[in-house]
């Protein structure tokens, strides 16, 4: 009887110890991308440094994307949601203060439509018509209500006027552009003097 009880308590102690071994083997190991740190869960060394990198590994692009976001937030004053174009939000903020320069298109000096083909060129590898009024034949006309960051808004003074000028829009009424009385700038379509002359706008396709 006796032997009969030591030979069960040593099968089930094999069964325990081949069960944590299984537990214990690489093909039992949990997927490296799906681990996670909770109070409750005990790792050994090993385990705990490779699931620090791994966090650490997913945590800093998005730390430096948000460093990035709100740097370019306070230069252009609009509020970012953190999807906008870097490279549209970096290449603009180097064109602030060019001076405006009739039918030059160059740091030194750029009208309104030299500006905007340089930033669609320099940004979207994008070669766009020259002036204004050929660049609207070129994009698909959408509602106010449906720009989005880089579509192009345009303006006339008057229906039987053409268009004279053109932006880039960037977001929350604001658009960026090379005005005659202050070179590139960025400004509101709320402003007085664009509401009354907003044509419409367009995305280049």
């Amino acid at each position: 009887m006796t032997k009969t009880i030591i030979l069960s308590v040593l099968a089930l102690a094999s069964l325990i110890l081949s069960f944590f071994y299984e537990a214990r083997t690489p093909e039992s190991q949990p997927d490296e991308t799906a681990m996670a740190i909770t109070p409750y869960t005990i790792y050994n060394g090993e385990d705990m440094a490779r699931a620090l990198q791994l966090e650490l590994s997913v945590e800093q692009p998005r730390e430096i994307d948000s460093l990035f976001y709100r740097r370019y937030s306070r230069k252009l004053g609009l509020q970012l949601d953190y999807s906008e174009d870097k490279d549209l939000l970096k290449t603009v903020t180097g064109w602030l203060g060019t001076p405006y320069s009739y039918g030059s298109s160059s740091k030194r000096g750029t009208d309104c439509s030299g500006f905007v083909t340089s930033i669609y060129r320099d940004v979207y590898g994008i070669d766009l018509s020259r002036s204004s009024r050929s660049m609207f034949d070129d994009v698909t006309r959408i509602r106010k209500d449906s720009i989005r960051t880089g579509d192009l808004v345009f303006f006339r003074r008057s229906p039987r006027q053409p268009i004279f000028h053109v932006g880039i829009y960037l977001k929350d009424n604001k658009f960026v552009h090379s005005a005659t009385n202050g070179g590139v700038m960025i400004s509101s379509l709320k402003e007085p003097y664009y509401r009354k002359n907003y044509y419409a706008a367009g995305r280049v396709d």
